[in-house]
Formats: structure tokens, C-alpha cells, sequence
């Protein structure tokens, strides 16, 4: 097994961007999900709410990120925004603080997704932790509904894609990494993992919402993937399960066909 795909997702529910290498840093693939779209009260915004958030390409920069509408390729160039800005954000239950981007920033979003909305960056001294149910103290996410990395099988997909009459890409899940494998969901079975050089912890099943029912490519909802894998991957609380959250014990890189060995 080896690592085949790799990405990052610089803005919580924005397009991602494909990776040849991600370095790790405490909070998972250096520059993923520190920054979240909010309402004016302070409360993630996703494609659960905005689909069309689809539409908006995110890109990680050294101080800072890109973002680009599909739709009109307009673009506009966002830095971190300095200390004093901060203001108090929801991710599900979890509150944390959070530094506002400039006006232009929430002007730009607020004209692509139709919806009036802020853009916030999550600083190094703000701390969201793990739930210490599946943690251990000091794990750290930043804005991800609640892990540091996704890791999906590819035999999983295709396992999915051989039940469907129109096949969907692994975009669909936003995975962190993706790992070729040739047993369907052969990771429900992982319980610690070493991508590469970096050990990490398989401590979840990932409980599906309804964003891959989104295209990525257009915005539009439908039915599936989520209708078939109702049909054969709900857990007894009813949830609908596909791929396991990860939680890396350690700094380090993982690279395009990087080995992925089963520690236990």
C-alpha cells in the first residue's frame, strides 16, 4: 500500500487544493482548514448550508491564501490578518477565538456566495482541542469538524463507484489522504498506522454528512453517493460511515507513494 493522492483544504468547506507532499505541523497538513467562512454571529458556514461554496477555489500562500471563483476566474489575495481582531467562533459545540480578515476579504465572499459572510483565520495560540474521548491531551485540530487528517482507501471508493450507475471522485469525502488499497474499507480495521516516516493514531470512523451529495464541480445536490452507502455502511446509531480520522503522533512530511504500513 502507498500513498496515492494527497490534499488540503486552506478554508473549512471551500474547494481544496492536491498536494505532491504535505508537511505536518500540530494542527495536521500545515495551512489546512485554519481559515473558516462565518456568519455574522460568529458560526461556520458550509456547503450544508451554501453549496455554492463549491465554486470557491482556496490555495495556501506563505502569508496568507487565493481564493478564485469557478464561476468568473476572479480572484483576490488574503493575508493573515494581524493580532486585535479576534473575535469568538463556533465549530459544532466548540467555541474558540479566531482573527478577522480584512474587509475586502468579506466583501469578496460575500458577493461569490450570495450571503452575507466573514472570512476568519485561526492563530497558533487559539486552541480547539480533540475530543478527549478518541485524544489525548494536547491534540489539537483546527477548524475540521473534529480530526487533524481523513484518510480513505481507494478500494473503498471503488467498491462504492461499482454500486452506483454514475461513479463519483474521492473529492467528493474531502480526504486528507488517500491510500491505495484493493479490499473495500480494509482502514475500518486500523487502529494505528505509519504514513511514511509519521506514526498516527486511527481513532474514528468518519460519520458522513450530507456534503458529498454535492458535485464539486457544479454546485448541484443530489441523492447520491448517499442513498447507496445508506444502504450498506450505516453503524447501529444509523450514521452513515466512510474513512477513518487520524490523528499523526509527530511532525513530519508525507509524500506521493510514501508506504502506508498497518502498525496494529
Amino acid at each position: 500500500m502507498h500513498v496515492s493522492e494527497l490534499f488540503r483544504y486552506p478554508v473549512k468547506s471551500l474547494r481544496g487544493e492536491r498536494l505532491d507532499a504535505a508537511d505536518l505541523d500540530e494542527f495536521g497538513v500545515v495551512g489546512d482548514r485554519r481559515w473558516m467562512v462565518v456568519d455574522q454571529e460568529g458560526r461556520f458556514l458550509t456547503q450544508r448550508e451554501l453549496p455554492q461554496m463549491s465554486g470557491v477555489q482556496a490555495h495556501h500562500l506563505a502569508g496568507g491564501l487565493r481564493l478564485t471563483h469557478s464561476a468568473d476566474r476572479d480572484c483576490i489575495e488574503v493575508s493573515v490578518p494581524s493580532a486585535g481582531a479576534d473575535i469568538e467562533v463556533r465549530v459544532w459545540r466548540d467555541l474558540c477565538h479566531a482573527r478577522l480578515a480584512d474587509s475586502a476579504a468579506h466583501s469578496w465572499l460575500s458577493a461569490k456566495l450570495r450571503f452575507e459572510c466573514r472570512l476568519v483565520f485561526m492563530p497558533s495560540d487559539s486552541l480547539r482541542v480533540v475530543d478527549p474521548a478518541y485524544g489525548e491531551p494536547g491534540d489539537r485540530v483546527a477548524f475540521a469538524d473534529g480530526f487533524p487528517l481523513l484518510l480513505i482507501g481507494t478500494g473503498s471508493l471503488q467498491s462504492l463507484n461499482e454500486r452506483l450507475q454514475q461513479p463519483v471522485t474521492i473529492e467528493r469525502f474531502r480526504p486528507n489522504v488517500v491510500v491505495l488499497t484493493t479490499e473495500p474499507h480494509v482502514e475500518d480495521r486500523w487502529h494505528r498506522v505509519a504514513l511514511g516516516g509519521v506514526e498516527c493514531a486511527v481513532v474514528k470512523p468518519c460519520s458522513r454528512c450530507s456534503i458529498p451529495r454535492i458535485d464539486p464541480e457544479t454546485g448541484v445536490r443530489g441523492p447520491e453517493p448517499m442513498a447507496t452507502l445508506g444502504t450498506y455502511r450505516r453503524d447501529a446509531s444509523r450514521q452513515v460511515l466512510f474513512g477513518q480520522n487520524l490523528i499523526h503522533r509527530g511532525r513530519g512530511a508525507v509524500r506521493l507513494g510514501d508506504p502506508v504500513r498497518c502498525l496494529a
